[in-house]
């Protein structure tokens, strides 16, 4: 049983969860069946450790069926229609979330039963939670869609024909839509081109970039954000593509859920890490800015926590441009947001990095020589830095040392790709 579904679900669930769950599944709207609630108990006991009893078939069957033989079959279904509820309760959670996915379902089922009398209320009600919407991703037009499609079928637009409908609305909070989640796969795989070798059909694309051309979707936030990105990977050596995309996030950034936010402004940082790349040092400013934007709007902050990859960027960006101040207080600030189990090694680690530029060569080698190296990353840019302080130092056979073991170790590290070991 610790390898089925259920438990893996069960053993997802805060206990929070588990309270909500249980009383989904106590409900008898779903399920009336107590030997169903005993075998979600007896999972959630062993969960929990409040049985000591060992989580077996047989075990969860005399909890559910005392004192009958046990069949396999029956089992099998009792923890199949467990498995249903489990999902729906999964599935009814994420429902909950969206109170305005809730008054669309009302305004549509209103509309099937001809309910007269709860058609304003539940007009109103729909069109005020859709006010209330902060974000403005491309889901909020699909929404704003089905709140107008509902509409037109409550007022039985196709039987009155002489009556002024909101067809336009309809069409185009669809065309919004559409378009907006088009421009965004099709920048996904723009960006997967970078990677890997595939060639995506992506249909409709010549024809909706000339249909952004000729109208003006500057007002549509989803629409003019992935516009500009595509323009600034497409026609990569005109930089106003890029800027008027800064300007736009930095208008626009906080109208879209955190996950898509980062990966708008990811695209961005991108953009300046190829220009770099090709030698174009002016794009580390614009880099660094972006992150600080990034770390002001606390969208790099995801559940409380600040991926160590963005803190080393954030460091490296302030250091070669001089920010060594700002760069020591935003260690000291934010260092609290790190994973805990990695910590130590990134504060270590990226103090290190100020140490060098400071030029206090000896706090360099004392912090490197803290740092775990069980971690691949730390270790080669822990390595490559105690490297350059020896160069730096004129501490010519601690160089030596250094570079024949790293040489050693990368012939032993087979997995390290080759651009890195380059």
């Amino acid at each position: 049983m610790y390898n089925s579904k259920l438990y893996s679900i069960l053993n997802d669930f805060n206990k929070y969860e588990q309270n909500r769950c249980r009383k989904y599944i106590q409900s008898p709207y779903f399920n009336k069946n107590q030997g169903i609630n005993e075998l979600f108990e007896g999972i959630v006991e062993a969960i929990n450790e409040i049985s000591e009893l060992e989580l077996t078939k047989e075990v969860l069957w005399e909890r559910m069926e005392p004192g009958k033989e046990f069949s396999d079959v029956r089992f099998r279904k009792y923890c199949s229609d467990l498995l249903k509820l489990l999902e729906g309760f999964l599935a009814q959670e994420v429902y909950q979330e969206n109170p305005l996915h809730q008054a669309t379902y009302l305004i549509e089922a209103v509309s099937r039963r001809d309910l007269n009398k709860l058609y304003n209320s539940t007009m109103r009600t729909a069109r005020r939670l859709s006010d209330q919407q902060r974000l403005r991703p491309a889901s909020y037009y699909f929404y704003q869609y089905e709140i107008e499609r509902n509409f037109y079928q409550m007022h039985q637009y196709d039987s009155n024909k002489k009556d002024v409908s909101n067809i336009e609305a309809i069409a185009n909070n669809l065309d919004y839509f559409f378009i907006a989640e088009k421009l965004r796969y099709y920048v996904s795989v723009l960006n997967r081109q970078y990677e890997i070798s595939h060639e995506y059909e992506i249909r409709f694309m010549e024809d909706i970039i000339q249909q952004i051309k000729k109208l003006d979707y500057e007002s549509i936030p989803p629409i003019a954000i992935y516009y500009q990105l595509y323009l600034a990977m497409t026609d990569s050596e005109n930089d106003e593509h890029y800027f008027k995309l800064k300007n736009l996030l930095q208008q626009y950034g906080l109208l879209f859920p955190e996950e898509e936010a980062s990966l708008l402004y990811n695209g961005a940082i991108n953009y300046c890490t190829r220009k770099i790349n090709r030698g174009q040092a002016g794009f580390l400013k614009e880099y660094f800015d972006l992150y600080k934007d990034l770390l002001e709007k606390e969208i790099i902050i995801v559940e409380g926590e600040l991926d160590p990859r963005h803190f080393k960027n954030l460091v490296l960006a302030g250091l070669r441009l001089g920010e060594i101040g700002w760069t020591e207080q935003f260690i000291k600030g934010y260092q609290v947001y790190l994973p805990e189990h990695e910590r130590d090694n990134a504060v270590t680690f990226n103090l290190a990095q100020v140490y060098f530029y400071k030029k206090d060569h000896d706090r360099v080698i004392e912090m490197l020589h803290n740092v775990e190296y069980n971690d691949l990353s730390y270790n080669l840019n822990s390595k490559n830095f105690l490297i350059c302080t020896y160069y730096e130092i004129d501490e010519i056979e601690a160089l030596y040392s250094l570079l024949e073991s790293f040489r050693v170790f990368l012939n032993r590290r087979k997995n390290i790709p080759a651009r890195r070991r380059r």
